[in-house]
This record gives C-alpha cells, structure tokens and sequence, in this order.
C-alpha cells in the first residue's frame, strides 16, 4: 500500500470548502492503492463555521496528525490573524517527522492556506518526497475586487505581494499541478512558461453521493425558511461578490419583468441568499439584496450573508421548491457546489458564462435549466431568456437527469483519477520511499 501525506488544515468539522476534495476522497483511497496520512490544525483554533456531520464521513481507520500554531494573543499586535501563517512552523515540523517515520512516496498540498505551499520544496529538498499542489483557487490575484467585498485592502494587496513571491517557488518544484478550473493552468503558466504543460491536471471536486444519506438519517433540519409557510421558496447558497452582479441583475430583471406580467404569480415566492460573504458578524456586505431593490423586487428577496453548516446547506436545497446557481462573470470560474444541487433532484435554474465548465456538467446530466452568457451580452437580453426559459415554462418540473452521465462526476471516480495522477507522479519520479 503507497502512503501520501495530505496537507489539509481546514479538516472536517471545520466547514470550509477547501477541504471537500479530501473529505470526499477518504472512503475510496484504499481501494485504489493508496494509505492517506492527514495532517491538519486544530479545529479550536479556526473561527468560522464547523459541523460535527462532517467528521462522522471520515473513516475511522484514516490517521489524522494534528498540528499545533502560536497562540494569537502573540501575534495579533502584528495584525497576524491567520491560523495558516500561525501554524506554519509547527506544521514544517511535524510534516518532517510523519515523513521520517511513516515513508510517504507523496505529499498532496489541497488546501487554500497558500503559503503553506512552499514547504513542498523545503520538505522535497530536505526528504527528497515529491509533492502535488492542489489549486482550488488563484493564490495571486490579478483583479482584487472579486468575492464578497472589495480587497484592495493592505492586509490583500500584502497578501498578494507575499504570494508573487512564494508562487514561483512553489510551483516551479511541484511534480504535479492539480486545478479544479481549466483555466487556471494557462493562468499559471503565463507566469512560468518554463513550467511544462504535462505537470497540469484539471479536475473537479467530486460529488458525494452519501451526503444526502446522512441528512435523512440524522434529520437534519434547516432553520433559513419555514417549507410550510404556503410560500414558494428558491434557493441558493454560496457566496456573493461583485463578481455576480451580472447574473443577479439578469435574474432580478426577469423576476421584476414576471411581477409586471402576472403580480399573482409571484407574490408568495421568496427567494433565499444563504452564505453570501466569508466576513462575519458586522464585517459581512450584502451584496444581493441591493441589487434586488434596485429591479424592485427586495420584498422578494432574502439574503442571509452568514454562512451555515454543511449539512444544513443541504437541507436547505432538500426543502426548497426550486434552487438557483449563479455563475461569476469570469468564464474561468467553477462552481463545485453544482453537484449537491444535482443530487438534491429539484427544479434547478443555473446562469453561467457559456465558457464555464459548470455549462458542461449540466448540458451532459441534463439536471436543469441552463441560461449561458459571454462577454457580449447584455443583462436585458439575459433577463428576457430567464423569463421566457423559466418563468413562463414549467419551472416546477423536476429535471430528467441523465444519472448514467452524472457517474463520472461522483467522488469514487474522481479520486480514481486522482490516484492515477499519483501513481503517474511516483512513477515519474522512480519514487520507492521518501
């Protein structure tokens, strides 16, 4: 059995999405040859929303190291914050001694703690272990103002400084390069064009079937709406951003125009925002609900920008009457939350840039209704294709997924591919034992 060492601070029940690709690879690891080793920080440690479901689908025999970090009381004076850059030397050290005694062949970085990337070429100097990266999203930002809020903040533009720096070394020394968007490889070697193109993968998350499983046997309750209020309630959970203003006015200005052609057939419909900023507390921006008023249509409109547990999340796209995805206004970018919503089996409107690889998904499952966008188009004429595709048709029905289709998104495919990139890797390399 070949043994990886998975970098993954944000562990389960930590709910953060960068550890998804992990969380949903655990159960299938074994059957394709390989022993995954985890070494994260303590979850006590992170602020943010954690959900104890998420730890009871990790598999009991899987062995998890916990890294310890320096107290923020010694390091907040420094307006340093992060659990990361706090836990970053405990990590170097205890990542030495797993390799030392436990003999990895590779190590696997899937995580968005960026600077935790270059101990791969401290720890291939030091050990010789080859190691793969796992690029969930851009580590430099050329465009700062995408996401929930603007951050062209100092601590950001410090942040990006820091990462103009680390990039390079990271990446030039990875024996393999994993994206879950097929933009990212282009991206990343246009800034390192010595880097070979056959380093790169592009691979999604995957979708974890038994999920759903386990917010039926657990009964696990939602607490966003009420399904039995008599009103019609749409879904949508992820993040916001500036990013979104494009689908989110091409959505509103459909809705407004079917308020103005039928006021009954709209007036019991609410529609629900969940988990709109990472930010919490009074740093958290709305930025759906605004632009909601501005089509007049904000009594409509809920947005709730305070994330909620994974499992709840779920629920929630269990109980609605219909669920809505929306797409940045970057082709490159990739949604992996489109597979719960798949897996929830309900009426499902999705507004993507035609170029985005969410496009792909749903046009092979046929598991929604999908309205694309380029560069070109306008919201007024986005807006007239939602009205006449989904509010004027039957948005009630219940797609006909294609699910023999939908198998080679599943996690238990996935994290095949995932093996036979490490298998390719060590192979490569001519790697016995680190």
């Amino acid at each position: 059995m070949k043994r990886v060492l998975i970098v993954s601070p944000n562990f389960p029940p930590i709910a953060y999405p960068d550890m998804q690709r992990v969380r949903m690879a655990l159960p299938f690891f074994g059957a394709c040859g390989w022993e995954a080793l985890v070494l994260k920080i303590d979850p006590a440690e992170q602020v943010g929303i954690k959900d104890p479901l998420l730890s009871d689908t990790v598999p009991p025999d899987v062995r998890v190291f916990q890294a310890g970090r320096i107290p923020i009381a010694f390091t907040s004076w420094a307006s340093v914050r992060s659990i990361g850059l706090r836990s970053f030397f405990h990590i170097a050290a205890l990542g030495s001694r797993i390799i030392e005694v436990e003999r990895p062949q590779l190590i696997f970085f899937s995580t968005t703690m960026f600077p935790l990337f270059v101990l791969g070429p401290y720890w291939l100097k030091k050990h010789r272990c080859p190691y793969v990266l796992d690029f969930q999203d851009p580590w430099v930002c050329d465009e700062l103002s995408t996401g929930g809020r603007d951050k062209r903040s100092g601590k950001r533009l410090a942040s990006n400084w820091m990462a103009k720096i680390l990039e390079p070394l990271a990446v030039r020394a990875a024996a393999h390069i994993l994206c879950v968007s097929p933009a990212y490889p282009s991206m990343i070697r246009r800034r390192y064009p010595d880097v070979e193109t056959d380093r790169f993968s592009v691979l999604p998350f995957g979708a974890a079937e038994s999920d759903f499983e386990i917010v039926d046997s657990h009964k696990v309750h939602q607490t966003v709406f009420s399904p039995e209020d008599g009103c019609r309630h749409w879904v949508y959970v992820g993040r916001g951003g500036l990013d979104m203003a494009f689908t989110l006015r091409s959505l509103f200005g459909a809705l407004r125009h079917a308020r103005d052609a039928a006021p009954e057939s709209v007036c019991k419909l609410r529609l629900h925002f969940v988990g709109t900023d990472y930010a919490g507390g009074t740093e958290a921006k709305k930025t759906v609900e605004p632009i909601a008023n501005e089509y007049g249509v904000g009594d409509l409109v809920v947005e709730q920008t305070e994330r909620i547990p994974y499992f709840e999340a779920l629920k929630c796209l269990c109980d609605a009457d219909a669920l809505i995805v929306l797409g940045s206004d970057d082709s490159g970018y990739t949604a992996s939350k489109i597979y719960p919503y798949i897996l929830a089996k309900k009426p499902m409107l999705a507004i993507f840039h035609e170029k985005s690889s969410v496009v792909q998904v749903l046009v092979a499952t046929q598991a929604g209704t999908v309205i694309t966008f380029n560069g070109e188009d306008t919201s007024d004429r986005i807006s007239a294709t939602i009205f006449e595709r989904w509010f004027r048709a039957d948005w009630k029905a219940i797609p006909s997924t294609k699910w023999s289709e939908f198998q080679q998104y599943t996690a238990q495919n996935m994290t095949a591919q995932l093996c036979t990139r490490f298998d390719e890797v060590i192979s490569a390399q001519g790697v016995a034992q680190c």
